[in-house]
């Protein structure tokens, strides 16, 4: 690979990073005190990829050790917006659901971007969006399989 090629993939990982702390101290002012990014991006995992994981598992797909997944789990669980149940396939292991509350909290953070994301809108419009969309889509998928 040419030295003019790593650096456009490069300058697209920085893009990404930049893109992502940005986006990220955005989204943390709008929710509501004392919660971060993490533990919303743990409610959002389990509507996305569907609930009645285990906590090894959501630490696994974050890529964050096991106590780091379950000291936001245990947050998550006090407030009401996930349940741990036992593992009727498993005795020693749990398994993490969502509870109406939790998506009802997703949907109002989510909710809580419109300000944000309609000052984008003149820059980014909605068509531009939806073809890079696919792409960045495409990427998170690569990335995903192969850090397995």
């Amino acid at each position: 690979m040419s030295e003019n090629t790593v650096s456009v993939y490069f300058r697209l990982f920085n893009e990404i990073g930049i893109i992502e702390q940005l986006a990220r101290t955005a989204f943390e002012a709008r929710l509501p005190p004392g919660f971060v990014v993490a533990q919303f991006s743990v409610l959002n995992h389990l509507v996305r990829v569907g609930d009645g994981r285990t906590p090894l598992a959501i630490a696994r797909a974050f890529q964050v050790p096991k106590t780091s997944m379950t000291h936001t789990l245990s947050v998550l669980e006090r407030e009401g917006l996930i349940e741990i149940r036992k593992n009727p396939g498993d005795g020693r292991s749990k398994l993490v659901y969502i509870t109406g509350a939790g998506e009802r909290f997703r949907e109002q953070a989510i909710a809580s971007l419109t300000p944000d994301l309609e000052k984008i809108m003149p820059v980014l419009p909605p068509d531009e969006v939806m073809t890079l969309l696919p792409v960045l889509e495409r990427l998170r998928s690569f990335l995903d399989k192969d850090r397995e």
